[in-house]
């Protein structure tokens, strides 16, 4: 069982009162610690309801995020994630710029071994964009992952 130091800053879960932010913001992530950091897993988190507004129309844009990640010593807190998506809601950036900003901003709160952010957003005009970002430690791997996602077989 996980102790209360352990526990240090996960404010969120929990709380009697939830806040929806309505404005993009990274500092709603949470972190805890990882309690096994000498294993390489892969954290699979699979988003299904993200929107944000086109930066140039402003109509909506629905998307799933997908997020895998290798955690080195922390991983992000899924009730904070989820806030943190939904402080996307009236934020006007391009899909990929979203799926960018994502990346970045567990990249710096987690310092994952390995992360990729894969936007599956719906057809608005006929067209379905899917942006994917991914850096790590090992450059093979991310170049590897990388390839995967542009030849399509993901």
């Amino acid at each position: 069982m996980r102790t209360k130091n352990e526990l240090q800053g996960v404010t969120s879960l929990g709380s009697k009162k939830t806040r929806y932010e309505q404005n993009y913001n990274p500092a709603l992530l949470e972190k805890f610690l990882n309690k096994h950091p000498e294993n390489d897993y892969m954290v699979n988190l699979h988003c299904p309801e993200f929107t944000s507004l086109c930066p140039k129309t402003g109509q909506p844009d629905f998307a799933t995020i997908i997020i895998n990640y290798i955690p080195r010593n922390y991983l992000v807190e899924s009730k904070s994630l989820k806030l943190y998506l939904f402080s996307f809601r009236n934020n006007g950036d391009f899909h990929e710029d979203c799926i960018n900003m994502i990346m970045e901003d567990l990249n710096n709160l987690l310092n994952p071994k390995y992360i990729e952010v894969y936007g599956l957003f719906n057809p608005r005009g006929g067209i379905s964009i899917k942006p994917f970002a991914n850096t790590g430690d090992d450059k093979t791997f991310v170049e590897k992952r990388k390839g995967e996602y542009i030849n399509g077989i993901k």
